[in-house]
């Protein structure tokens, strides 16, 4: 909660935007400028409450901006101008709506007079961005503008959390009007029904084999130590979605690894030999329902989730809470305290039986002689176990290698495009990461295909100094694309075989050092160079082409 007292001073449209965001806690801005809203960057110029980081393309800054509000834990914001600027930001815009990160984005628009002519660099970013957002607002009065902030901010922040898009006429940037801040937000409080409580842990002790699965929400809602108590009490198994990898330590041993068409096999098995699923703020969309028979388990399905539009709407619901995983777990995990509970004799048997799952996992095996990936991201792992840093990855094959081979800890270490599969997301959530830790090293692991779509922000971390480690894994070839192709195209490899730049010498000819690693006997002393400067490295690590996940 943010309280002020009432200021009846006046102000100009663009003095109300940054002092608003100033009096909101926001510390950082992503953007690019433009003609429309030079006004507002004439404001950030003139103080320093608010830092602003230039990437080099506007989807590069929403995706720094989510990279920043995942590790942080505050709204992300992002400033660009009109026209392609605003539709520049789509792609980001939609990866953080389907992943629900709370994000602002504020664009640009052209004269109040001029809405609707077609004029020089407008486009309608409200209808554009309609599907991909929690709201969008378009303000062309100046007496609204203050308001409307507020509210935007309470809305990307509030619930499931989302991006909001706020589109600027450039009428109002040097109107003035007066500005009385006062309670800006509230973190909502979600009461919950004790027969609830009671019912769930009623269905718990009434199943014979019930697992947890940890998604995104658990991550969201700051809640894993109580999905570790509620676990640990029960004594049963827990899996998760890729959004939840590090919610539960991966080296406990109720821990089963990620369900889905990726995941571990013990983690699948153990979810579809279930007769009770627990969901814990997962989505369960199409990647994991594929892995049952008939799309959904025939165990009974407990959901909790702080989004209502989520109960029910893939697999029926048994049980459906709407709260906060954090408050619900609290108040189950009370209950079972206060009862003294302990674990009934046919979960602890349920739990021994499933340890049998765990054989079941594939090990990694060499396809070739050249360097495989599981021994890249694997020395990774060994190298930087001791200081677990966030890892970041971009979207393919090695997103997949990465989930299986490194093993996190730790929520918020691992940051990926989970609902909408963003190429390009990686490198630029690194950058905002590295700026929500005070520059502390961040690693994005990157494919050479989804490396490029975003490889000019390497400018960006060379101007802030950010010590991001880009390691890709390059096998020359589109590799998730063409892995589908060899299962369903007869290894017809249409145009997934791609050409790539020198990424050493791409990296150098920005300042930035870097190495070629082709075998796994180089890859323990690249790493510890890499790790022996406190700034940007990339290494180009050349791997086997046709290894598969």
């Amino acid at each position: 909660m943010v309280l002020n007292t009432v200021d009846t001073k006046t102000y100009t449209g663009s003095q109300i935007i940054i002092n608003t965001l100033r009096n909101l806690g926001i510390d950082s801005i992503f953007g690019y400028p433009g003609g429309v809203v030079l006004s507002i960057y004439d404001e950030l110029f003139k103080q320093n409450d608010i830092k602003h980081y230039l990437t080099r393309h506007e989807q590069a800054a929403v995706h720094a901006a989510e990279g920043y509000a995942r590790v942080s834990g505050k709204c992300g914001v992002v400033l660009v101008t009109s026209g392609p600027g605003a539709a520049n930001t789509v792609s980001g815009i939609a990866n953080a709506y389907l992943d629900g990160y709370p994000l602002i984005i504020l664009t640009g628009q052209v004269s109040k007079k001029l809405i609707g002519t077609d004029a020089f660099q407008e486009i309608n970013i409200i209808e554009i961005t309609k599907s991909c957002t929690k709201a969008n607002y378009q303000v062309t009065e100046i007496t609204t503008l203050e308001a409307t902030l507020k509210e935007a901010y309470h809305c990307a922040m509030s619930g499931k959390k989302g991006p909001v898009v706020v589109d600027l006429s450039r009428d109002i940037f040097n109107e003035k009007t007066s500005s009385s801040p006062g309670i800006y937000y509230q973190k909502p409080h979600f009461e919950i029904s004790q027969n609830l409580v009671f019912e769930i842990i009623n269905e718990i002790k009434n199943s014979k084999r019930p697992v947890a699965v940890s998604g995104g929400g658990v991550v969201h809602s700051e809640a894993c130590r109580e999905l570790y108590k509620f676990v640990k009490t029960l004594n049963i198994p827990v899996v998760n979605t890729m959004m939840g990898t590090g919610t539960f330590p991966s080296y406990d041993k109720n821990y089963f690894g990620m369900i889905g068409i990726f995941g571990q096999n013990s983690a699948n098995e153990v979810l579809k030999n279930s007769d009770l699923v627990i969901s814990l703020g997962a989505r369960f969309n199409d990647r994991i329902t594929c892995c049952f028979k008939n799309g959904k388990p025939d165990a009974k399905f407990i959901q909790i989730d702080i989004n209502e539009n989520e109960l029910s709407r893939v697999i029926p619901a048994h049980i459906s809470v709407k709260g906060d995983i954090k408050e619900v777990l609290n108040a189950i995990n009370t209950n079972l305290s206060d009862n003294d509970y302990t674990p009934l004799t046919q979960h602890i048997y349920w739990l021994e039986d499933s340890m049998g799952f765990k054989l079941s996992n594939k090990k990694n095996q060499a396809v070739s002689e050249n360097m495989q990936s599981y021994e890249v991201i694997e020395a990774i792992y060994d190298f930087t176990k001791s200081f677990e840093p966030v890892v970041t990855t971009e979207v393919g094959q090695h997103q997949m290698w990465t989930v299986q081979n490194y093993k996190f800890r730790s929520a918020k270490k691992f940051i990926t495009s989970g609902g909408s599969g963003t190429m390009g997301f990686g490198f630029p959530a690194a950058i905002g990461a590295s700026i929500a830790l005070n520059k502390q090293p961040v690693i994005c692991i990157a494919g050479d295909g989804s490396f490029q779509m975003n490889e000019q922000e390497l400018a960006t971390c060379v101007d802030y100094k950010l010590p991001v480690k880009i390691f890709i894994m390059n096998n020359g070839y589109l590799g998730m694309v063409r892995q589908l192709q060899e299962n369903h195209c007869e290894g017809r490899f249409s145009e997934t075989k791609i050409s790539n730049p020198d990424f050493v010498k791409l990296a150098q000819a920005y300042g930035i050092k870097a190495a070629r690693v082709q075998d796994k006997s180089e890859i323990k002393e690249a790493l510890a160079k890499a790790f022996s400067v406190n700034e940007p490295y990339l290494i180009d690590f050349v791997i086997e082409p046709m290894e598969i996940v």
